[in-house]
């Protein structure tokens, strides 16, 4: 079994510090670019290292619910396990994915108008003598895996950066950006946790105290789409220093085109969440209102992932909600 070894599923990605998003913030700003992992986002970090373990525990049949990222990773590392995968996705997404996947191998199924529908019929499945469900962002080696992220920061950086700014779906690399800010002694570093409205169940389980499910998933971000957090992101907001931010479609699809204008790479609308801490100018707000120090050292922006973009959907994306 070829993937059963301590070798690693991802690679080390690039840290880029970008002119152009520098200029915007005033500050040096250094992209983590997840987006050019084999699996086109930061998910095989984590979900690369769950198959690899369940692998070693026997596992013959892999499932996992998606919006498209964490499937791409499950059925990339199922194929280098030698495991067959099902990957169920929600019946809105791109055949631009679902041809990625059975590229990949994978059996498709599609359930239900979002992620949490068809993450039910996964768990059905996974009830199967000898399936595991591979969940996109709520289990302790999911997380673990997602800690390297930081581990290479470190390695790249030396010095800590003044915060580091993400995407907050499920709130998986939320989790392990902050187990790894832990691990290296960074624990000081605020996160930024990005989020667009209609996929805001962290910052709505922050404003209440507790989890919170969402009505619906309204953005279109759909890669955030999860409609009740991790609860252990919520935990992570009590032990580390976590600023929740929520900005519209709008903005979050506009920080896509100048990202794409800006440094040539393409991203989707999730990722556009995180970059709109910059082009939103969140950053300079969060400094004057006093919650972010005004002397930043650098800030890290984690390019979370590509998978669900083209540029004919960026072009529908900026019609439908009226982007320049």
């Amino acid at each position: 079994m070829e993937g059963a070894s301590a070798e690693p599923f991802h690679r080390v990605t690039p840290l880029l510090e970008s002119w152009a998003l520098s200029q915007v913030a005033g500050v040096p700003v250094f992209l983590k670019c997840e987006n050019v992992q084999i699996a086109g986002s930061f998910k095989i970090r984590g979900i690369g290292h769950f198959c690899q373990q369940m692998a070693k525990r026997g596992c013959r049949h892999l499932v996992c619910s998606s919006g498209g990222n964490a499937g791409i990773a499950a059925a990339y590392s199922a194929r280098k396990l030698g495991i067959p995968v099902t990957i169920v996705l929600p019946e809105s997404t791109s055949m631009q994915v679902v041809r990625r996947l059975q590229g990949e191998g994978a059996e498709v199924q599609l359930t239900g108008k979002v992620w949490d529908e068809a993450n039910v019929r996964a768990q059905e499945l996974a009830t199967r003598d000898g399936w595991v469900n591979v969940s996109p962002f709520d289990h302790p080696l999911l997380w673990e895996g997602h800690a390297s992220l930081v581990r290479e920061l470190k390695e790249s950086l030396r010095t800590p950066p003044g915060a580091v700014v993400l995407a907050v779906g499920g709130g998986g690399l939320l989790v392990g950006v902050a187990a790894g800010l832990l691990e290296v002694g960074w624990q000081q570093v605020p996160i930024i946790a990005m989020e667009t409205h209609g996929a805001h169940s962290f910052n709505a389980a922050l404003q209440a105290g507790r989890l919170v499910t969402l009505p619906d998933i309204t953005s279109v971000a759909r890669s955030l789409g999860a409609k009740t957090v991790a609860a252990r992101a919520l935990e992570c907001a009590k032990e580390c220093e976590v600023l929740s931010e929520v900005v519209e479609d709008r903005e979050a699809v506009s920080a896509v085109q100048r990202f794409l204008d800006d440094e040539r790479m393409l991203v989707e609308p999730a990722c556009g969440a995180a970059l709109a801490a910059i082009y939103s100018d969140i950053l300079g707000r969060l400094q004057a209102e006093g919650r972010l120090s005004p002397a930043l050292a650098s800030v890290v922006v984690i390019v979370c992932g590509g998978n669900n973009i083209s540029s004919q959907q960026l072009q529908e994306l900026k019609t439908q909600l009226g982007c320049r």
